[in-house]
């Protein structure tokens, strides 16, 4: 879901970065120290992630996981996609610098909002179970939307590249949900306090 250089307008450009840089400032605010490795493991996460490959008929999509991303770190999740853009852009060409803000922007805002849901009360281990799937799969639904729009208010002649990049990860979306599900199941197990705090 990286949009890459050269293809967004400048106010688009401008303004993501702002909206972005705002919320990855608010984010390192609240950061505590302690919070810094956890942080770092889940941005490293997300980083390997993209070099997950699903196949899918003919072509294939990447695995995002912010879902998991926001469930864990909550707000924080815009430092740890960030970094990891920043890394992808730097080292490998996905997406670029100069949308880092709106990469950024499209993926870490659907990972908080989606992580939001974690937090619902909810008693029924099976309905629990239903939740969690929605995180993952919100994520990457929020998170294709976003492209979608961001690529419709570029431009007009963009709205066919949106859909079908929204089409062609509704796949993901379901498998996304499937892999939060499972994850989410392990940490309370295992980790239990990383999924029991409010990261807003």
């Amino acid at each position: 879901m990286h949009i890459s250089e050269g293809v967004l307008s400048t106010p688009i450009l401008v303004s993501s970065s702002v909206i972005s840089l705002s919320l990855i400032a608010y984010g390192l605010k609240k950061l505590k120290a302690d919070e810094i490795p956890l942080v770092a493991v889940f941005s490293a996460l997300f980083f390997v992630s993209s070099f997950i490959h699903i196949p899918i008929g003919p072509a294939s999509l990447h695995l995002v996981l912010n879902g998991i991303l926001g469930a864990v770190l909550g707000q924080r999740a815009f430092i740890a996609i960030a970094i990891a853009l920043f890394f992808q852009a730097l080292l490998f060409g996905y997406g670029g610098l100069s949308t880092l803000g709106i990469n950024t922007f499209n993926l870490a805002m659907p990972a908080v909002i989606a992580g939001m849901i974690l937090h619902l009360k909810i008693p029924n281990p099976l309905i629990q179970k239903i939740q969690y799937f929605s995180i993952g799969f919100l994520a990457v639904f929020l998170s294709a939307l976003f492209l979608t729009i961001t690529l419709w208010l570029n431009d007009e002649s963009f709205i066919l590249a949106g859909k079908v990049a929204f089409l062609s990860n509704i796949p993901l979306m379901v498998i996304e949900g499937f892999i939060t599900m499972v994850a989410i199941i392990f940490l309370q197990k295992t980790y239990p306090d990383l999924i029991t705090k409010k990261h807003l």
